[in-house]
């Protein structure tokens, strides 16, 4: 008995042969190519072929007129029994089975259709979706105020040149290369730039949430608008609402420092929307907890990228390159590919665990832990009452609520409650409105 090596994302086991089986050759061919092998089971046992001679032209016309690509079909030989060899090469173009396209996954063959046919389809042309013209979306529909705000950001990186940052908008575009052809706008100039790029795009947005557990959320937002509106709004929320900062001072000087480094948590938000799929149609998501703090993405990155080879993540192209590189000549970031070295580099300075790095079919996360930086900054004098800490809190949010507060300060709702009070007696703060709808004003 002969047992051949295991099935893998490159090979495949099959007793005999049926036409149906085109459909795998097709899935390796717009996949990394592989290798199918006819007369042996599903254990890997040879179990020989009658026909093996007559297969050999037979695989190779079929392959020919129903997939239109040639493949190397060889006669085996073991234990005295004939099996047959089929060795399909990757092919840069899409490979269709009557009018149906296939892809290799892990070790199943996946029918693609509709959003997964488009990218593929877009991938095998050497385009990626952020590159897509959008119809009858014209640059007067942009926002002129994030041009300007561009403009500001890219003067101090000194990655353009400043003849092109006084131009025209339309100058600005073309130097992102952000017009596609037929004077169409591409997908990424919409959500960098455009006002509401929800209209084109679904789920083009940023979600937070602060959770008790993993089921009990305690409050939430969500951020529209363009990414770098988006990308601004979403650090000020996190800064100011939902993160803790422990509190110190230097003689007069209040000294705040956060649970984790802010740098890092900027890479990482930068990160998840420059690579994030907007072709499924999911926000991205923050999950805040009292112990760490997540950040998820729906994603794609390059076939060998792994947590282990993270420092090859340099040679790696974004999923999103025009965005990519709108953030770069924005400064907002500093390299592609490289975010996630930073991330790693800026908490270790920050004597702080290193986060954990997923990456699965569902998506990208990355989560924070908050533990060891609690351990170090709890060592540190606060200096501060709880009248004190609300009152940095609805000087960071007039509107916050009574229950955020709660939340975010750690204590009872009655002791919250007097302490307002306390404030409010002592003439430093005073509700205008209604509980529901006022706000807090700081006297």
């Amino acid at each position: 008995m002969f047992i051949l090596k295991m099935e893998s994302q490159n090979i495949e086991w099959k007793e005999n042969w049926r036409d149906d089986f085109l459909k795998w050759i097709s899935g390796f061919a717009n996949a990394q190519g592989g290798k199918i092998y006819i007369g042996i089971n599903d254990k890997g046992i040879v179990t020989g072929l009658i026909d093996a001679k007559n297969l050999l032209e037979e695989i190779p016309n079929k392959t020919r007129d129903l997939l239109g690509i040639m493949v190397d079909v060889n006669l085996k030989k073991k234990a005295g029994k004939n099996y047959i060899e089929i060795v399909v090469d990757a092919y840069p173009n899409p490979i269709s089975y009557k009018g149906v396209y296939y892809y290799r996954s892990g070790s199943t063959k996946q029918e693609l259709k509709g959003v997964a046919l488009d990218k593929f389809i877009l991938q095998k042309q050497g385009k990626r979706w952020d590159g897509v013209p959008v119809p009858k979306v014209t640059i007067k529909e942009l926002d002129k105020s994030t041009f300007d705000q561009f403009r500001k950001r890219a003067n101090e990186t000194n990655r353009i040149l400043p003849e092109i940052l006084k131009g025209s908008n339309v100058v600005i575009l073309d130097n992102l290369r952000l017009n596609a052809e037929d004077n169409y706008l591409k997908r990424a100039a919409v959500l960098l730039f455009h006002p509401d790029p929800e209209k084109y795009f679904t789920g083009a947005f940023i979600k937070i949430g602060f959770f008790n557990d993993d089921i009990t959320i305690a409050y939430q937002d969500e951020v529209h608008g363009n990414l770098f509106s988006q990308v601004d709004q979403t650090l000020n929320l996190l800064l100011t609402k939902y993160m803790k900062a422990y509190i110190s001072y230097d003689g007069i000087h209040r000294i705040e420092k956060y649970l984790i480094p802010e740098t890092a948590l900027r890479e990482a938000l930068l990160n998840a929307i420059a690579h994030k799929d907007y072709s499924n149609g999911n926000p991205t998501l923050i999950k805040v907890y009292e112990n760490k703090l997540i950040v998820w993405n729906e994603a794609e990155l390059p076939a060998d990228w792994t947590v282990k080879n993270l420092k090859k993540e340099h040679s790696s192209r974004p999923f999103n390159p025009d965005i990519a590189n709108a953030f770069f000549k924005a400064g907002l970031i500093e390299a592609w590919g490289q975010g996630t070295l930073r991330i790693i580099d800026e908490c270790k300075k920050y004597k702080v665990s290193v986060p954990v790095f997923e990456y699965d079919a569902a998506g990208f996360k990355v989560e924070f832990n908050f533990s060891s930086a609690a351990i170090n900054l709890k060592s540190t004098p606060l200096g501060s009452s709880l009248e004190e800490e609300i009152l940095l809190l609805i000087k960071q949010n007039t509107n916050i609520t009574i229950d955020e507060l709660v939340v975010l300060a750690k204590k009872s709702k009655s002791t919250v409650q007097r302490a307002i009070e306390k404030l409010k007696v002592e003439k430093k703060i005073v509700r205008e409105g209604s509980d529901k709808l006022g706000y807090w004003k700081l006297i």
